[in-house]
């Protein structure tokens, strides 16, 4: 996670009574660690769970609690607290709250100052899923969603109460993700992206196999900027063990033939096709149903490769393709192999990288490749890099005049 996201940004951060409180001292390490300005104020029935106390050293501001609190020089904190705000983010919202929230109720501080308020309001629901499903609480999302609430969540699972079902609050980073995204300009609203991120995995026995050393961080970042961007995003990954970006569906594969048959099925409903994904050339022809044992007398086996679909090329063969962007990691002679690739599999965008020089580290360095000529970015952390790659994508795009 890049440290600055959010610089610059002054958050209101609303706390209401529910055990999931304590999820909010993470959310605030984040959002404060990420360069936002976080001014925690809380419900009496907030104070129950976690200690004004607690939200004062974690944020580094006094929390408020009260809509008579002294230290408000005119005696209006609904007022003061909210002007100065980019967001107000209730986290968590309880049944309560929602229902005051959309009904315009102003009877404590944090409801009135919601009433107030001349921003921009994010809800993160947490309760029972009884509470969650019943038809006034539905209502009442409804209605906010109505008047321009965004409501983010709530998840699923186990439930404090012991039950398990819809109502539980998003965990911090998910919290903390849905939030960047709401701050980040929207390029790519209304497009739908297709990705491909990671290696492939070829077996030769059910024990080993061919892969590569790709972690799939760069192609898990360009999901993330691309959701934030706006996009209906769509990612197929290989093996890798990295959390889904929020926003994104995910689809996971393993060999690359799983990997084309997944891309072929999604791609007609696309309009951007970015491979990111390392797919193996080659596969074992026949695979062992049984490992492949070791003896003394036995002589090194002898394996017979056959070649892979390629994804990104049969996709820009397509008769109407989506705008298609591929990425090549090379070894050495960037700039040479880079072209050739581009005009080989015939996109109009191919992003270039020296393999050995990113493979498993958190940051990249990479060159465009486009028929007008090649533009080199700066080495930057993956995250910052994959923003500035989506921001290069939605400029190239068909129709770019109706993006907003």
């Amino acid at each position: 996670m890049a440290t600055a996201e959010l610089a610059g940004k002054h958050l209101v951060l609303g706390m209401t009574g529910g055990i999931a409180c304590y999820k909010i001292a993470e959310l605030t390490r984040l959002l404060t660690k990420a360069g936002a300005t976080v001014q925690v104020a809380m419900s009496e029935a907030a104070t129950q769970f976690i200690t004004p106390v607690t939200m004062q050293a974690l944020s580094g501001r006094p929390v408020f609690t009260s809509q008579w609190d002294e230290r408000v020089a005119n005696n209006m904190a609904h007022i003061d607290l909210s002007r100065e705000a980019h967001a107000i983010v209730i986290a968590p919202a309880s049944a309560d709250f929602l229902a005051k929230l959309a009904h315009g109720m102003a009877d404590d501080l944090l409801s009135t100052l919601c009433l107030a308020r001349d921003c921009p309001l994010l809800v993160v629901p947490a309760m029972n899923r009884q509470m969650w499903s019943n038809p006034a609480t539905q209502r009442n999302v409804a209605q906010l969603r109505a008047d321009g609430v965004l409501v983010l969540g709530p998840d699923s699972g186990a439930q404090a109460c012991g039950e398990i079902g819809d109502g539980r609050m998003l965990e911090p980073q998910a919290s903390y993700e849905a939030i960047v995204s709401f701050f980040r300009p929207k390029p790519l609203t209304g497009r739908r992206v297709l990705l491909t991120a990671g290696p492939t995995f070829e077996p030769i026995d059910p024990v080993r196999g061919i892969t590569n050393r790709s972690s799939g961080k760069m192609g898990f970042a360009l999901a993330r900027a691309a959701q934030q961007a706006g996009a209906e995003v769509h990612l197929i990954a290989g093996p890798v063990s990295l959390d889904t970006p929020w926003g994104v569906v995910r689809e996971d594969v393993e060999t690359a033939q799983q990997m084309y048959d997944a891309v072929m099925q999604a791609v007609l409903n696309c309009d951007v096709f970015i491979s990111v994904a390392a797919v193996a050339d080659w596969r074992v022809d026949q695979t062992s149903t049984h490992k492949i044992k070791k003896t003394a007398e036995q002589t090194v086996p002898s394996l017979t490769f056959v070649e892979n679909p390629d994804i990104l090329a049969s996709v820009a063969q397509m008769p109407n393709p989506p705008y298609c962007v591929g990425f090549a990691a090379e070894s050495g002679e960037l700039e040479t192999h880079g072209e050739q690739k581009r005009t080989r599999k015939n996109v109009p965008l191919l992003i270039g990288n020296l393999g050995p020089q990113t493979f498993g580290r958190d940051d990249n360095e990479v060159t465009l490749f486009e028929q007008s000529g090649i533009t080199r970015l700066p080495r930057a952390d993956k995250t910052s890099l994959a923003a500035s790659l989506i921001d290069e994508i939605a400029r190239r795009l068909p129709d770019a005049s109706l993006i907003s």
